[in-house]
């Protein structure tokens, strides 16, 4: 039988996904720098970076990627962070995964079949995946 989380851990990570999906990275890098995995998930496998993707954030994206994020790590329902932004259309965000590595065709559904579900050809094309 497992030990219920500390509410105060509980309220930290709250916190700290927060900033990620608000797009402060002043603030989420602080908590990096200072210990916090940069790869920390939530309950659903979402990481710092997806929320950051997800929202269009792509200063915090790249901060966190710079701190050893991974790009391409999935969540519990096998999306990548990529995929969130080619599904919110969040053009810098792209820009910024691809850069880091970002694997088009990794989790389900991948970006290229968002993009191609959305008929974002430029995507396509930016993906070598026309």
């Amino acid at each position: 039988m497992s030990e219920a989380p500390d509410p105060e851990v509980v309220e930290l990570a709250t916190r700290i996904f927060d900033l990620a999906r608000r797009g402060r990275t002043e603030e989420l890098v602080a908590y990096v720098d200072a210990g916090v995995p940069a790869d920390l998930t939530n309950d659903r496998g979402d990481s710092l970076v997806m929320l950051a993707a997800y929202h269009g954030h792509a200063g915090a994206v790249r901060a966190l990627l710079e701190r050893g994020a991974e790009a391409d790590r999935v969540n519990d329902r096998g999306q990548t962070p990529l995929a969130g932004a080619v599904f919110k259309n969040e053009r810098q965000v792209i820009e910024v995964l691809l850069a880091a590595g970002a694997d088009p065709s990794q989790g389900t559904p991948s970006a290229a079949d968002t993009a191609r579900m959305f008929g974002r050809t430029e995507l396509l094309v930016l993906f070598g995946a026309n």
